[in-house]
């Protein structure tokens, strides 16, 4: 039986001299098990090209298409307290993309006391950016991990600057829509200087906006050390010294939404930005 398979293979295999790269496009052709019984083939597709089953599937059953097309990959920036985390808890809760935010990940490295975390802490006790060499490298793995590759992500403040930017530019890092909250300062400074967090749950709340149900919250509430009027002042002059950089690296993907609506009218319109681009991306795969 080997005899004859062998034989078999070997009558099918070209002359040494005459053998050439396979095409992108044929079959290939697996070696029969057993003598008398036929060989199997695999057509292949050259790559970029729809199978029949997606080139014949209905343009209405948008969930399967949607599944094929890349997942929403979203960018929000705006100042110190425009509004940015509570946007992103919703944006999650919808879109189930993966937050990430920058500023969490350097105070998990403040927080464990590493050397990039003492080294961050001086830089924002000064109301100053943290220098890219910290950040870039730990936006970049997170950005990278399976899950964010598979449901998309939501990138929380970052980049900040021309630099960071352009990091993310160099590692084909590119968002398809950066949505910008805009909020007048004497608001900004308003809001942060009344935040609070509760270390038990890491809930924010505001003194003024969205208080503590009880007292017993109350009473263990802390205040960010740079959540003072003289650091965000501080924070808001670098924010708006790299803002005119940033816009102009993504030009064409950013979309200004007023962050001092209330929050559930910021989030319709921010809502209705992200579902119309997952559409485009649906719709750029059915055309395909």
């Amino acid at each position: 039986m080997a005899a004859a398979c062998a034989a078999a293979s070997a009558s099918l295999s070209p002359p040494q001299s005459t053998a050439q790269r396979p095409a992108a496009q044929g079959r290939i052709v697996f070696p029969c098990a057993s003598a008398g019984s036929r060989s199997r083939s695999l057509r292949l597709r050259p790559a970029g090209r729809r199978s029949p089953a997606i080139r014949s599937m209905p343009r209405a059953n948008k969930a399967v298409v949607a599944a094929l097309a890349d997942p929403l990959k979203v960018m929000i920036a705006g100042a110190p307290a425009s509004g940015k985390g509570t946007q992103c808890e919703l944006i999650k809760t919808k879109f189930g993309l993966v937050h990430i935010s920058a500023g969490d990940l350097l105070r998990a490295e403040i927080a464990a006391g590493s050397e990039n975390g003492k080294q961050a802490k001086e830089f924002m006790e000064k109301g100053q950016l943290v220098p890219d060499e910290i950040v870039v490298n730990m936006v970049k793995e997170r950005l990278l991990q399976p899950d964010a590759q598979e449901n998309g992500w939501l990138l929380d403040g970052y980049p900040r600057s021309y630099s960071q930017a352009m990091a993310l530019e160099n590692l084909e890092i590119r968002p398809d829509i950066v949505i910008l909250l805009e909020v007048p300062d004497e608001l900004l400074v308003e809001r942060v200087v009344g935040r609070r967090l509760d270390p038990v749950t890491g809930k924010i709340y505001h003194l003024k906006y969205s208080p503590p149900e009880n007292e017993e919250i109350a009473s263990r509430l802390t205040q960010r050390f740079d959540d003072t009027e003289e650091k965000v002042k501080l924070r808001l002059e670098t924010y708006y010294q790299n803002l005119q950089s940033l816009l102009s690296t993504y030009e064409d993907l950013i979309v200004k939404v007023k962050g001092d609506a209330k929050v559930e009218d910021v989030f319709s319109e921010v809502s209705n930005l992200l579902s119309s681009s997952l559409e485009k991306k649906t719709q750029s795969v059915a055309s395909a």
